[in-house]
């Protein structure tokens, strides 16, 4: 094992925003992944479900990040644009084809426009995996797929009424 602290939950030092449910029917809060949502075991994105969000949303970004890899960063796994409003659910496993509306993917920090899944060193102290639904106030998050999840982050603290977040662990 890595010898080095856990990192905070990176959701506890962004301003604080009003929450709404997520759910899935492959993620239970807190506890362990499927091998479906890891790397090596199917690297498909899991079903994700939300309800609540404030009235006045206009679009959805949904983003999995891994505050646990053992870089100052952290690991972005997944980055989801422009989710239309009225879309409240994604089905397990969802590519780059199979977006709603002009949602886009931008690229993970594996390097690819697409669900990332875990992949924590081996031996290393089971990683949290944050997936973030946030409600956004404009109809597009004014962003391009070309833009790093650093990016879109920044963006998301300006034009977010809302966030909700379901958080799934991975060890190897």
């Amino acid at each position: 094992m890595l010898d080095r602290q856990a990192a905070p939950n990176p959701y506890d030092h962004l301003p604080a925003l009003p929450s709404f449910s997520v759910t899935s029917d492959d993620v239970t809060e807190g506890r362990p992944l499927a091998d479906a949502q890891s790397y090596d075991g199917g690297n498909a994105s899991p079903q994700l479900s939300w309800s609540g969000a404030p009235e006045g949303t206009k679009s959805y970004t949904i983003t999995c990040f891994d505050p646990d890899a053992p870089t100052p960063s952290g690991f972005w796994n997944w980055v989801l644009v422009d989710v239309p409003a009225d879309v409240t659910s994604l089905p397990a496993g969802i590519g780059p084809g199979d977006l709603p509306g002009n949602a886009f993917m931008v690229r993970n920090d594996y390097g690819a426009q697409e669900f990332g899944g875990a992949a924590p060193p081996e031996g290393d102290m089971p990683h949290r995996y944050y997936f973030a639904v946030y409600a956004v106030t404009e109809d597009s998050l004014g962003v391009d797929a070309g833009v790093s999840p650093a990016v879109v982050s920044f963006n998301l603290v300006f034009k977010s009424a809302a966030r909700g977040l379901l958080m799934g662990t991975y060890q190897r």
